[in-house]
């Protein structure tokens, strides 16, 4: 079975990086992204959406969105998605297969977004596991491209599993260690090399 991202659904363009995962090369130099997984939600001419995967806090999800946390997957907290707009929540879901949820936007695979505004009740019993993220990491129009060419971000495929990690801490080595050849040599570095 292929971990690729199957088409993204009609919004995905030709050229799209929606539903890929952008892995911060040791040259970022960008504290806001310094080690950080993003997983693309959208990406177009108008630019790009994502969520960082692996910045967890310290808020558990019963706080901020009671009900919702008895669907969470471990570590059962609210995770950073960027800087952009710290006020807004975006979940990630992983549905059952061959279960149709409401409020629900497929990305790739079981892997979608859901709508938190909707009762947690209903769409309990079709989902495996969500994680909420605040905040999101946004390019304007080829922001992103510019910075893939400079050497900022790797683009790798993404598996369902990224998004809900049990070890988010472990993410970003454990990406670039699945990569074939010279990539895979990135997950050796130390997280700032300036620190080395």
């Amino acid at each position: 079975m292929s971990m690729h991202p199957s088409g993204g659904g009609p919004s995905r363009t030709p050229g799209s990086l929606k539903g890929r995962l952008l892995v911060a090369s040791p040259s970022l130099g960008d504290p806001n992204f310094d080690s950080t997984v993003v997983l693309l939600l959208e990406h177009g001419d108008d630019g790009a959406v994502g969520v960082v995967l692996n910045r967890p806090t310290g808020t558990h999800l019963a706080e901020p969105l009671p009900g919702w946390h008895r669907l969470a997957v471990d570590p059962a907290v609210v995770f950073v998605g960027g800087p952009v707009s710290p006020d807004a929540a975006i979940c990630l879901a992983r549905s059952w297969p061959d279960e149709a949820v409401d409020a629900y936007e497929p990305l790739f695979d079981s892997l979608g977004t859901l709508d938190l505004s909707i009762d947690p009740d209903e769409v309990a019993s079709a989902l495996e596991g969500i994680r909420v993220f605040v905040g999101y990491a946004g390019w304007g129009a080829g922001q992103l491209e510019g910075e893939i060419e400079a050497g900022a971000w790797f683009v790798v495929d993404a598996r369902p599993d990224d998004a809900l990690s049990a070890e988010p801490s472990e993410l970003w080595q454990d990406v670039l260690r699945r990569q074939r050849g010279k990539l895979a040599m990135f997950a050796n570095f130390p997280p700032n090399p300036a620190m080395n």
